[in-house]
């Protein structure tokens, strides 16, 4: 989950992770329209989605006009959203659903890395016809946006195997902990490190890294001592780093994912619903979430602007 005040929360690992961590946020110029599977390699999951033609109406021409819709994108935060081993094709099980989503409005979805506190701004300026970068729904991004919800996730920390720091989340006073800046994770952190030193205890060193690869890396090495991100993210951490990493705590505030698309843009809002609906209803959304071992975030039925948390 990612937010932050006017972002949301999001899961974050860097998807090459296996150690070398390269799928950094460094190529943010780099502009991708393919996808990939859990492998890493080319997705044909849009090839077999059919377009609705009553969907496709209410896209505006805006966004139509040139067949395809310009998504904004942090690709750093696998398995949602990061870069191949090329180092520029963006892939994830978020990249994956949107391309289908995309292509059953009749459209293409042409991914564009950026940092993801440049993409809510992005939007509003006209830069990104669309947000998709595990963005949690909250109130604050719902004043700014219309959001569309599509998946649901929560948070959950990590530590190195075997927890050699003894880190409790829930009394985490002292140590060093690693978070992605603008994320719904870094309030937390920060709100747990003011109840420290309110309470005389040590304030919680929050190390805050742009990308989500580096603050994974920043635990495998021992910089830091643990972290949080979205489950998605540190359950794939977990795996890429061959067992390095291990869940501790347990996983709490799950909340919903949206795409993010410019405030009052309600066409397009019902279009992108109707789209995920129709694929949930197809089992088309069920297959790319099993690709990518997510299915625990489905959701039963995509809304424009559910109610969200504070």
């Amino acid at each position: 989950m990612r937010y932050s005040n006017t972002h949301l929360p999001r899961v974050l690992v860097g998807a090459t992770l296996a150690l070398s961590l390269t799928a950094c946020g460094g190529s943010s110029s780099q502009t991708s329209s393919s996808s990939g599977s859990a492998a890493g390699g080319a997705s044909d999951v849009a090839a077999g989605v059919k377009a609705d033609p009553a969907l496709a109406a209410k896209v505006p021409k805006a966004i139509a006009s040139d067949g395809a819709i310009i998504v904004g994108t942090d690709a750093t935060y696998a398995p949602n959203e990061f870069l191949a081993k090329d180092g520029k094709t963006v892939v994830g099980f978020d990249v994956d659903l949107f391309r289908a989503v995309a292509a059953k409005l009749g459209l293409r979805a042409k991914f564009s890395p950026a940092p993801f506190g440049a993409i809510i701004p992005g939007i509003s300026s006209g830069k990104y016809e669309i947000g998709v970068s595990s963005f949690t729904i909250n109130k604050q991004r719902e004043q700014q946006t219309n959001m569309v919800s599509y998946f649901s996730a929560g948070t959950q920390w990590s530590t190195k195997k075997g927890n050699p720091n003894h880190i409790d989340p829930n009394n985490a006073c002292g140590a060093k902990v690693a978070v992605q800046k603008a994320t719904v994770q870094a309030d937390d952190v920060t709100a747990r490190s003011k109840k420290c030193t309110a309470a005389g205890k040590k304030a919680i060193q929050v190390d805050q890294y742009q990308g989500q690869d580096q603050a994974t890396s920043s635990v495998v090495s021992g910089k830091d001592q643990a972290m949080l991100a979205d489950s998605p993210v540190i359950a794939y951490a977990i795996s890429q780093t061959g067992g390095r990493l291990e869940k501790v705590g347990e996983l709490y505030d799950a909340a919903l994912y949206g795409y993010v698309v410019k405030k009052g843009d309600t066409a397009f809002s019902d279009a992108l619903a109707g789209a995920v609906n129709a694929l949930i209803a197809d089992g088309t959304y069920q297959r790319i979430l099993g690709r990518w071992k997510v299915d625990d975030g489905a959701v039963a039925k995509a809304q424009v602007d559910p109610p969200a948390a504070e």
